[in-house]
């Protein structure tokens, strides 16, 4: 028998704890990112949300790139950066454990210009039907 602990009553409620470490490790990173690395697969990426585990042990960091430009490289740069980040973290965020950075390329931006393309299709194919 499978429960529900969302139901109210059971359980704890959702803590808004992780949103806000999510919130400064995003705010934190875009600095960083703007400031101080020097790696140029870096250049020009933007961190577009984080996520944070209800036990602030692992952060998922989505960043976007420019356009026209490969996530690959800018992966294995984020990736490479990993322990300067983490280190920086530490020092700025007043937290027990410092999460562990998961990264992960957004690709919400391009989905969303290829779903407008459709959408603008969709609209130009029925223009040509009604006239």
């Amino acid at each position: 028998m499978d429960f529900d602990f969302k139901l109210p009553g059971l359980g704890r409620p959702e803590s808004s704890r992780p949103k806000r470490v999510a919130e400064a490790v995003k705010n934190e990173l875009t600095l960083l990112l703007l400031q101080q690395v020097a790696d140029p697969r870096l250049t020009g990426v933007s961190v577009s949300r984080v996520e944070v585990t209800p036990d602030l042990k692992q952060a998922r960091v989505f960043f976007t790139v420019p356009a026209g430009r490969e996530s690959g490289p800018a992966l294995k740069g984020m990736q490479r950066a990993k322990g300067f980040f983490r280190s920086h973290l530490a020092k700025m965020l007043n937290l027990r454990y410092t999460p562990d950075l998961l990264f992960f390329f957004d690709n919400l931006n391009e989905e969303m210009q290829r779903i407008d393309s459709l959408f603008r299709q969709i609209e130009k194919e029925r223009g040509h039907e009604q006239s």
